[in-house]
């Protein structure tokens, strides 16, 4: 939230994401000044549930929140809304199943492009003049019948902007370039490894590979790491049809069931990918590592690689576990690399915060008929810490040279923590009964929370407690002003490892060829680069929502096969409206309202952060194991009830 004003005053603005209840009442927090300006429904201003905007307070009763009204809509949270078509009182309206939606849409009959009542549409808004008003709009696309699994996962992608089909330019640009292939004149130009052992390492449904490993043992008892990315940059020109689609997407999205690319699949998944037994183009970053892993030499240019083979995490992970298969001693010391990089990492104090990750098994119709959790071996760590190893050494190279001063970049930030989230982490902590230090600047230790955080390994408060702390910390962003990565401990750090799938490491490629040519950035440009940084932050952010939402509906589609069914769960939050509990397996989190916990009259204690029975005394506090039954799951809401069983 940028504040324009420190004080709370009437006349003064700021600006902020709005919420907004079921009851169409806006709150617009401003976390510096500790207070929420409410907005009433009359002074919305056509303002709608997570909007970017500006309010400016309009007076300040006593003991009550200060109220105020929207001037501005810097930024709309949705480019568009999804819903079913009604037809009522003669006319055709768009209903959404957000609750905090406090106005139809009315389409006009020339605007439903061959929709019909009952379908699930995607729409605009045309026409919205008075903010008392009902808004018009136009069907933009018919997207299929509620409650069906392409529909409705396309329409959450549609309403962050990111669709699953291209205009017609970016997809000729893209065949094109496809059929092109790879000229032996582009290769010339080129450092070779295609004779160096070189692999991919993936997840076993992966369709598009970014980067590859090479592999090659040196006479002076060294080893040569060469991290290989997809030289996307090569294609993907400046001022093309498909730089300038790649922009507005600014990263792939990955849905439940699906990946909606950045780029069409003819590069996504075919000539950019770096496909086993064939040539690609590569951008690459190579280090020559001793047996006591120090770097002792490092060279970043294009090149071109031949992968001798595809991996999947799981079995990289068994040649390594049965000491047998193909490429086992590169696979042992590109571990033994990796895992000196994380200790390092560690005692620099980076912090750990692997979560748990459940993925859905679907039938043929995409609807969830089980669940399993996302195992992170050996083998994840090692490419992570290949990848982290890259893009920091790619920042640091560009921040270090000489030309420095007249030199833009694009670096990938993490601020320290904000004090007051850190202070509000500390009190939840504490009255969790974990009593952590504060350092001299206020944060509590990163080596403190890593050994909170191991500690709980296997304890069902673990989970909300490692949400507490990213909660906690500044999102990491993209910028042009090196800040250093706080997360990762971190002086120089980049994304260079994804131009598949990210555009700003896509940027990153180009400036680095630029660099490593002696060219120079024209001043004039470096406001477009601050542009992009800012654009593919928020494009991260809009990406995670949709993915957030996909699971949420799959979540909720599963628990409504299972009402009535009683499970294992444990209490992750409490509230003044009852509890909120995840079940053990599939992390399905729902609530159990105060009425459902039992004949007790059970009220909210904020200093004990429980759920407190006033008869009995019973207590429901964050961790606690319960039996669960589900009493309902509403799919369109995505929401799940609980109670106790």
């Amino acid at each position: 939230m940028q504040n324009l004003t420190k004080e709370l005053k009437i006349g003064a603005q700021f600006e902020g994401s709005i919420n907004i209840s079921t009851k169409g009442i806006g709150y617009v927090k401003v976390r510096d000044l500790g207070v929420s300006i409410e907005i009433p429904r009359e002074a919305l201003n056509r303002a709608f549930h997570g909007d970017t905007v500006l309010v400016e307070v309009t007076s300040l009763p006593p003991a009550e929140n200060p109220q105020g009204k929207v001037i501005d809509i810097p930024r709309r949270a949705k480019v568009g809304y999804s819903g079913t078509l009604s037809f009522e009182q003669g006319a055709h309206c768009i209903v959404t199943n957000d609750g905090r939606m406090y106005t139809p849409i009315i389409i006009p009959k020339e605007n439903l492009s061959g929709a019909k009542a009952g379908d699930k549409v995607f729409c605009s808004i045309t026409t919205w003049d008075d903010p008392m008003s009902t808004p018009q709009g136009e069907v933009t696309r018919v997207l299929g019948k509620p409650l069906e699994n392409n529909a409705e996962m396309i329409s959450l992608a549609l309403e962050k902007g990111f669709d699953d089909t291209y205009p017609d330019a970016v997809e000729e640009e893209a065949k094109k370039i496809h059929d092109k292939g790879i000229t032996e004149d582009e290769i010339k130009n080129r450092r070779d490894f295609r004779q160096i052992t070189t692999f991919t390492i993936d997840p076993a449904d992966a369709k598009d590979f970014d980067d590859a490993i090479s592999v090659k043992f040196l006479e002076n008892g060294n080893t040569e790491i060469g991290i290989h990315i997809a030289d996307v940059s090569h294609y993907v020109t400046p001022g093309s049809a498909l730089d300038a689609e790649a922009y507005r997407r600014a990263t792939s999205v990955y849905l439940v069931d699906r990946t909606i690319p950045m780029l069409p699949e003819v590069l996504s998944n075919e000539l950019c990918s770096l496909n086993p037994n064939v040539d690609r183009l590569t951008m690459s970053a190579v280090f020559e590592i001793t047996p006591k892993f120090e770097v002792v030499n490092e060279w970043f240019g294009k090149t071109v690689i031949h992968s001798a083979h595809r991996f999947t995490y799981e079995n990289a992970q068994e040649v390594l576990d049965k000491k047998e298969g193909p490429y086992l001693k590169e696979l042992q010391v590109a571990l033994a690399i990796a895992q000196d990089l994380e200790e390092k990492r560690f005692a620099s104090g980076a912090l750990s915060l692997d979560s748990t990750e459940v993925k859905f098994k679907l039938d043929e119709n995409g609807h969830p008929i089980g669940v399993y959790t996302k195992v992170r071996g050996q083998t994840h760590h090692m490419i992570e810490e290949l990848m982290l190893l890259a893009n920091k050494k790619v920042a640091k190279f560009i921040a270090t040279r000489d030309s420095n001063a007249n030199e833009i970049f694009m670096y990938r930030i993490h601020d320290k923590p904000d004090l007051d989230r850190m202070n509000d982490l500390h009190v939840f902590l504490k009255k969790l009964g974990f009593n952590l230090p504060l350092n001299k600047d206020g944060i509590i230790p990163s080596k403190a929370l890593n050994d909170l955080l191991i500690s709980l390994e296997g304890k069902p408060e673990r989970e909300t407690v490692q949400i507490s702390i990213i909660r906690s910390m500044a999102k990491a962003i993209y910028s042009t002003k090196n800040i250093g990565h706080y997360g990762l401990a971190f002086e120089y750090y980049t994304h260079f490892t994804s131009p598949i799938r990210r555009y700003p490491d896509l940027v990153v490629h180009r400036l680095l060829e630029l660099y490593l040519q002696n060219q120079t950035v024209d001043k004039d440009t470096w406001a477009m680069y601050d542009k992009v940084a800012s654009h593919s932050s928020t494009r991260e952010k809009e990406a995670a929502d949709a993915e957030r939402a996909s699971i949420k509906y799959k979540q909720t589609e599963y628990m409504a096969d299972r009402v009535g069914q009683v499970f294992d769960g444990s209490v992750t939050g409490v509230s003044m409206n009852g509890i909120f509990v995840e079940e053990k397996e599939s992390k399905c989190e729902g609530m159990i309202r105060l009425r459902d916990l039992g004949s007790d009259y059970f009220e909210y204690n904020e200093k004990e952060l429980a759920i407190v029975g006033k008869k009995t005394g019973k207590k429901f506090s964050i961790g606690d194991k319960v039996k669960i039954q589900v009493t309902n799951a509403d799919i369109t809401k995505r929401m799940i009830d609980y109670k106790l069983a």
